[in-house]
């Protein structure tokens, strides 16, 4: 890949994205975190404190971003999340309630993205063009059902550190997949939490340090390569006070050298779309 891949000569493209998870997942699907207030409240932390903290966060570096959002989340709290949207951000489809898409049918699969995408045209006045699977898997037959419902990018594999086009039925399609590395995902440092232990049987904080100095390299790598970017933060997780602090020196150390294309995925995979591309091997499945 050369400078001339990105917009305006950049030498990398950065697309920020963040879940806002909330209280969703296994909980609120069986219905026991009704049951747990501790659990609840974990969820709550997104959007009350942490959400607002990288939005201004963002709107102090000028960077737009991408959220990923259960349509629960949507419809819990509306006025936080029509605030991504007011100030200059893409909110894109992330399930109903944080649904495993491997374990749902076709039709299963359907439902969530028509009850989902109806809640997006109600408090947004449009419906998701991006998606992210909830559970970093999907169903060999998710990327014909994203193109059924004007879905034209995911965000969910982690085979590349460059957008490609998703072979669908054994064609190369117009469904642009922008991988995410787990290197960039906030889980894999700071995730541990009580009521339930998540995970189970170690604790997972991170040194702030070296997290930032390990995020700090990726870039760096990335930059490079000439590659493309994008992060699986979680509000909840990634801005607590302290925590924030390292996302504010990583955008500082980002925005440092003035050649890097911060895009919404949604303008990255337009600009993919538009340029010569022949897809990659198909795969189990016939998903590429």
């Amino acid at each position: 890949m050369t400078a001339d891949t990105w917009p305006g000569g950049a030498t990398s493209c950065v697309a920020l994205a963040f879940d806002l998870d909330g209280p969703t997942g296994v909980g609120m699907i069986d219905g026991s975190i009704w049951r747990s207030p501790r659990h609840f409240s974990l969820g709550g932390y997104d959007a009350y404190r942490a959400l607002p903290r990288v939005l201004d966060l963002l709107d102090r570096f000028g960077i737009p971003a991408t959220f990923f959002v259960p349509a629960a989340v949507v419809e819990l709290w509306p006025d936080a999340c029509r605030g991504i949207v007011d100030r200059g951000h893409e909110v894109a489809h992330h399930g109903y309630q944080h649904e495993c898409y491997w374990d749902l049918t076709p039709d299963e699969q359907h439902e969530v993205l028509t009850r989902s995408q109806a809640v997006f045209r109600k408090h947004f006045g449009m419906a998701a063009v991006g998606f992210r699977t909830p559970s970093g898997d999907w169903h060999p037959q998710t990327p014909r059902l994203l193109l059924e419902h004007g879905i034209f990018y995911s965000s969910s594999m982690r085979d590349d550190e460059r957008p490609y086009r998703h072979t669908v039925d054994g064609q190369v399609s117009e469904l642009i997949e922008i991988p995410a590395r787990v290197d960039l995902d906030d889980y894999a440092y700071f995730a541990y939490h009580r009521d339930p232990d998540f995970p189970r049987g170690q604790d997972r904080i991170a040194s702030y340090r070296l997290t930032l100095d390990n995020w700090r390299r990726e870039f760096d790598g990335h930059h490079r390569a000439g590659a493309c970017l994008t992060t699986i933060w979680h509000p909840k997780v990634s801005a607590t006070p302290g925590r924030a602090i390292v996302l504010e020196r990583l955008l500082e150390h980002m925005t440092a050298g003035g050649d890097v294309w911060f895009a919404r995925c949604r303008e990255v995979a337009q600009w993919w779309l538009a340029r010569p591309e022949t897809g990659r091997p198909p795969v189990a499945g016939g998903v590429a």
